[in-house]
């Protein structure tokens, strides 16, 4: 299934959730779970600048599932998502068996946006969401938010001296 418009909306709100993130001091990511009737269940945005490297906002939606939804309605479910789930996000994804994610960026755009800012590698490797969990239905990117999202990382680690 490619990304529709539908698809796109809830994408916006995610760079959204993005820009409130750096605006706080985190890296640019948001994320939002919808279920299938297309009602907003839960959202959040990055919140690692704390020194916690695991409060991503895909891994805050697999617990909240867990913690309020049966497994029948998780499977059903849409994670939408500013960029690809890392390995840590996609393994917690599959574990809890939420359904499709759609993302704006992928990880190879990550990596390159991070590569041109000169900010170091992360402890894990940048890996595709279908390399870690090859069963979940997986779309994107969606082009039309590579724009506002390389602002985000590069306002984010310029303004720290990152780069």
């Amino acid at each position: 299934m490619a990304v529709s418009r539908a698809d796109r909306e809830y994408l916006s709100r995610c760079v959204e959730l993005a820009g409130e993130a750096v605006k706080n001091g985190d890296a640019p990511f948001g994320s939002v779970l919808v279920d299938a009737d297309g009602t907003v269940l839960f959202e959040d945005r990055n919140r690692t600048g704390d020194g916690d490297a695991t409060r991503h906002p895909e891994f805050a939606i697999a617990q909240w599932a867990v913690a309020n939804l049966a497994p029948d309605r998780r499977v059903r479910t849409t994670v939408y998502t500013s960029g690809e789930h890392c390995a840590m996000c996609a393994a917690a994804h599959a574990w809890v068996g939420l359904g499709r994610i759609v993302y704006a960026s992928s990880v190879a755009q990550l990596t390159e946006w991070l590569t041109e800012l000169n900010v170091p590698t992360a402890p894990v490797a940048p890996l595709p969401i279908t390399a870690v969990a090859p069963k979940v239905v997986v779309d994107g990117p969606a082009p039309e938010f590579e724009d506002d999202l390389k602002a985000l990382f590069r306002a984010r680690y310029q303004r720290r001296g990152d780069s």
